[in-house]
């Protein structure tokens, strides 16, 4: 199956990538348009979900952006990898739960690459790191075509999560894979975007 792979090497803003997202997710459903890999970072930006609650915001000065994908507020900014994505699920499998399995597969294995061990957790979404948050997930689907799709953290700044309940989880942290290990990450983007594309073909 036929995916377009983007690489954004300058930050885009949020605002910009949903416009960009939106517009191939109505193109897919109609046959217009290829499904889509885009790998990018954003500039520091808030974002919450269709079941965020704004007991989750701790610092009431900081600007909120509401999306329409699932989970609560979480934080994005430079030194976070983001793995956008637009796929249709009518050309592969119905199966949501499936999809997820499927990116949670995918983190973990990419975080094997590096010598690190990534886990599931039963009761939150997610991979995790020695009880940490290393790599959240979100989505939607909207006549079977899923879209928005999954971030994990390289070396951003975790203090900005002070600002938020990160994912309204309360006793559990944030970590990036520079806290874990400091080791090479420069081909970072290539390697998740054939790391991603290996497991959606299994």
């Amino acid at each position: 199956m036929s995916i377009e792979v983007k690489i954004s090497k300058r930050p885009i803003s949020y605002k910009m990538a949903m416009k960009f997202l939106l517009k191939r997710v109505e193109e897919v459903k109609i046959n217009q348009d290829k499904e889509l890999l885009w790998i990018l970072e954003h500039p520091l930006t808030y974002t919450a979900g269709i079941r965020s609650s704004n007991k989750e915001i701790i610092d009431k000065k900081i600007k909120i952006i509401t999306t329409n994908r699932g989970g609560k507020i979480t934080l994005h900014n430079p030194g976070q990898k983001i793995i956008y994505f637009v796929l249709n699920l009518n050309k592969r499998k119905k199966d949501i739960r499936k999809l997820i399995t499927t990116i949670e597969k995918s983190i973990i294995s990419f975080l094997k690459i590096y010598k690190i061990k990534g886990k599931k957790d039963k009761k939150n979404i997610g991979i995790w790191v020695n009880k940490k948050k290393i790599a959240a997930i979100g989505l939607r689907i909207s006549r079977w075509i899923a879209y928005h799709g999954f971030s994990i953290n390289i070396n951003s700044n975790l203090e900005k999560y002070n600002a938020i309940i990160p994912c309204g989880i309360k006793d559990k942290g944030v970590i990036n894979l520079k806290n874990i290990k400091d080791q090479n990450y420069e081909d970072i983007d290539n390697v998740l975007i054939k790391n991603f594309i290996s497991n959606l073909k299994n």
